[in-house]
């Protein structure tokens, strides 16, 4: 399985499925977090160019946070949560008690805030797919970057252009309140580990 391209049907609706369950756990976690009740929409997940994704998330020069996690074990690849000016400002505003508009305005303990918001959220997804696997999944410290969503893409393309031009990304929508927190996540594990994953969840 060397590129995303040969995923038939049955393949993407489990990995879907992944991505559900992922995401009610991410939900959970934000919910504790926020003390308050959070609500997701169904995740919606596509595979797409990497050409396409700059402008999904609002162009090339639109600032966003990126936050990498690299997967260890059992199955290789990379997390990259891409998390949008207000979703950002709206934690750091509940976590630290601080009142910032912009991504600018950060502190670098509020940094430190966000990275561990991305360290759960992506626990939440891999233990979605160690679930579904039974596989043994490691996660790395979280590294972050606020840049413009060209460059923040730029890493993960060069890391992963032996998949070809495509990525695995999931939409959705946490609902807090009146707030619509949206969070993109794009999952590239390697070739290798995707062939695992599928032969483990018995679609190969």
């Amino acid at each position: 399985m060397n590129n995303y391209d040969n995923l038939d049907e049955l393949q993407m609706s489990v990995l879907s499925e992944i991505g559900n369950i992922g995401a009610g756990n991410a939900a959970t976690s934000l919910a504790h977090i926020l003390a308050d009740k959070v609500m997701m929409s169904v995740p919606v997940l596509q595979i797409i160019n990497v050409s396409e994704m700059a402008t999904i998330l609002g162009g090339p020069e639109n600032e966003l946070a990126g936050i990498l996690v690299n997967m260890t074990e059992d199955v290789q690849g990379m997390l990259l949560f891409l998390l949008d000016q207000e979703f950002i400002c709206m934690l750091v505003n509940v976590l630290m008690d601080e009142h910032i508009q912009s991504l600018d305005e950060i502190s670098d303990i509020g940094l430190s805030a966000i990275m561990e918001i991305g360290n759960i959220l992506s626990g939440s997804y891999i233990s979605a797919i160690s679930t579904m696997t039974g596989l043994n999944i490691g996660l790395t410290t979280p590294q972050i970057a606020i840049d413009m969503a060209g460059a923040i893409l730029s890493y993960p393309a060069a890391q992963f252009g032996v998949m070809g031009d495509k990525l695995l990304f999931i939409a959705e929508d946490f609902l807090s309140g009146d707030s619509a927190i949206k969070s993109h996540l794009l999952i590239m594990p390697e070739p290798k580990s995707l062939q695992l994953i599928m032969e483990s969840l018995g679609v190969c």
